[in-house]
């Protein structure tokens, strides 16, 4: 099991708290450091079952610079989208837990923390 995770976010050490509460064994990756690869994010994705916009966090200053709100969301756009995240790995949503089943979740919850730990 692989977090993606941001030191400074709330939720990500909420979710490294859970999974050492529970004895899970788990690798942290400090994704604004070691930056995700466009071809990383795609098979995330793939992971997760979820499209690049819907892991990207559209508040951010560099989502506003880039005016993300206004672009498409289709599968023409999903390159840019990705490249985008690649660029500014400050979008992406956090944490992602990637699963040993070779699955995925935004562990933004506890209970979605708990689902990747029962996988």
């Amino acid at each position: 099991m692989e977090i993606w995770i941001n030191p400074a976010c709330s939720k990500c050490r909420s979710a490294i708290g859970l999974l050492d509460a529970e004895g899970a064994e788990y690798t942290v990756r400090r994704y604004l450091e070691d930056v995700p690869s466009e071809d990383e994010i795609r098979e995330v994705l793939g992971r997760l079952g979820l499209e690049p916009w819907d892991i990207t966090r559209t508040q951010e200053a560099a989502a506003k610079e880039l005016g993300l709100k206004d672009w498409p969301r289709d599968a023409g756009a999903r390159d840019r989208w990705i490249a985008a995240l690649s660029e500014h790995p400050k979008l992406i949503q956090r944490p992602i837990i990637t699963a040993d089943d070779g699955t995925a979740v935004v562990g933004r919850s506890e209970e979605a923390v708990r689902d990747a730990l029962s996988r």
